[in-house]
């Protein structure tokens, strides 16, 4: 009689068949169990992403097709559900200013209360 260890699916817990170095017992248990350790990381990155996503929306929506430019409080893009705090690049302009991008849609704060919304690097001088 052969003396054999049955070993335990790392993610569901029932015995495992075949390989004598297998950790779970088929693909799905594998990808849970990866799913599951990975979880906080992803949920992070999501949810950032999710957040440029709705920065980009609410300054493309902004700013009509024929503009290239358009001047709006900050309070306005506030109420729109913007987060300053969320952008994709940085970029300074020849006057040392920092235009902050979400992507292809960025602003410039002119002060506290406006900044101006421009559709994408190009215009940055």
């Amino acid at each position: 009689m052969e003396n054999t260890i049955q070993k335990i699916c790392t993610s569901c817990n029932k015995i495992i068949r075949g390989r004598s170095d297998k950790k779970f017992c088929n693909d799905y248990c594998r990808n849970a169990f990866n799913n599951q350790i990975k979880s906080p990381t992803n949920n992070l990155i999501r949810n950032t992403n999710n957040r440029l996503s709705k920065n980009r929306r609410i300054l493309e929506c902004i700013i009509e097709n024929e503009n290239q430019f358009i001047k709006i409080k900050n309070e306005k893009l506030l109420q729109m559900g913007f987060c300053f705090d969320y952008t994709t690049q940085i970029h300074k302009n020849k006057q040392g200013k920092n235009y902050y991008f979400c992507y292809d849609y960025g602003y410039f704060p002119i002060n506290k209360e406006w900044c101006i919304i421009i559709k994408n690097e190009t215009f940055i001088q």
